[in-house]
């Protein structure tokens, strides 16, 4: 009998657990295999078997091992984070490449969790729980004196990558992992996951810098409250949910506060929408352009007039991401090593590397939790900060 034609005996739960769990419809499951819908409905009803040629490409389309068609039944796993995103008719309803970075930071934080057990860190934050009850802007304002971030030392970060490295730094310090994926910018733009030990945030790569920064802190404001969630954080959108409020107004607070930004306002007023002096403004405190106008705006330095003109010299958003994508897939972009150490972060890594050199996990397993070849591993272990 032909390989392509070789029958299997799986459960049908399990093979419609693999398609729901990873996004996919029956019509799409059809056209994947170059069959009918009622090929897959059969085999969804336990009428029908695939052949082990359409396991494994759908083992390929779900990004799954082909051993998990042949489980016995579906394995429970942790639920999606609450959807906050706002988005008419998709409700919980997820890209199928949002669904497989949600399952990767899952997993990331089980194997994070292990490895920190195995050589006694810690994994839980020492962060006291916030209410939404709580003003934003005090909370922001403490969080800044805590991680002495003063008015000098933000403008003397070089470029906005150099602040969230030293935010993503302090975080990890608090046994919260960043990590870095690319999705669909119009998906989600980040996630929180405070379920289990250690929390997680996961911020969108194809998003520019000065958002990514939004989007940290936001998700550490979900991390402050305790709640795993998927959104798209945006100061410029009015949000229904009070929380997306609390958080958004927390992170523009702690990046720009009220009280920093009136006397900065104040002394440009004259000039205030100018592109010089909108550009002079992003680059020294490492906000948007757009975040800067929405302060402006509500800080009544600009009418509502002033602030749509001139808001739509910016759009749409910076594609930061997008253009580091494409310089990537015509053969330029950022080295192996430092990417990794860009999606997983130094604690993250230095995790692999301490639980490798006492030998609990092997050098497979190094390589596997890095997502890294073996001539990178070096140099990925040299540059880890801990």
């Amino acid at each position: 009998m032909p390989p392509r034609s070789l029958k299997t005996e799986i459960s049908p739960t399990v093979f419609r657990w693999l398609r729901e769990s990873a996004g996919w419809s029956i019509e799409e499951v059809a056209k994947r295999l170059k069959t009918s819908d009622i090929v897959i409905e059969a085999i969804e009803n336990g009428k029908r078997n695939p052949s082990l040629h359409q396991l494994k490409e759908l083992s390929n389309a779900y990004k799954r091992p082909l051993a998990a068609f042949f489980l016995a039944e579906p394995v429970k796993e942790a639920p999606m984070p609450k959807d906050y995103r706002m988005l008419p008719d998709k409700v919980d309803v997820f890209d199928k490449k949002t669904i497989y970075t949600i399952r990767i930071a899952r997993s990331l934080q089980e194997i994070g969790g292990e490895l920190s057990g195995n050589i006694n860190y810690a994994t839980k934050t020492s962060l006291s729980k916030a209410s939404i009850g709580e003003a934003p802007g005090e909370l922001a304002a403490r969080y800044r004196e805590m991680f002495r971030l003063t008015e000098k030392k933000q403008k003397k970060f070089k470029t906005p990558y150099e602040l969230f490295n030293y935010l993503r730094n302090l975080f990890e310090d608090l046994n919260i992992l960043v990590f870095q994926f690319s999705m669909p910018v119009e998906d989600a733009r980040g996630f929180a996951l405070t379920d289990r030990a250690p929390n997680v945030i996961v911020i969108n790569t194809k998003d520019g810098i000065e958002a990514r920064l939004f989007s940290l802190m936001h998700e550490f404001g979900h991390i402050l409250l305790g709640e795993t969630v998927i959104d798209i954080p945006n100061i410029q959108i009015e949000s229904q949910s009070k929380v997306e409020q609390w958080c958004n107004t927390f992170s523009s607070e702690f990046l720009l506060p009220s009280t920093l930004a009136k006397e900065i306002f104040h002394s440009k007023e004259d000039i205030l929408t100018e592109t010089k002096t909108l550009g002079l403004l992003s680059r020294r405190y490492k906000v948007s352009k757009a975040m800067l106008l929405y302060n402006m705006h509500k800080l009544d330095f600009i009418t509502s007039a002033q602030y749509k003109k001139t808001l739509e010299r910016y759009k749409p958003p910076e594609p930061g991401g997008k253009e580091k994508e494409r310089a990537e897939k015509q053969g330029g972009g950022i080295p192996q090593d430092k990417k990794c150490l860009s999606r997983v972060g130094n604690k993250f890594v230095s995790l692999v590397a301490n639980n490798y050199d006492r030998n609990y996990i092997t050098y497979t397993d190094a390589l596997n939790y890095l997502s890294i070849k073996s001539k990178n591993f070096d140099k990925v272990l040299a540059q880890a900060r801990k």
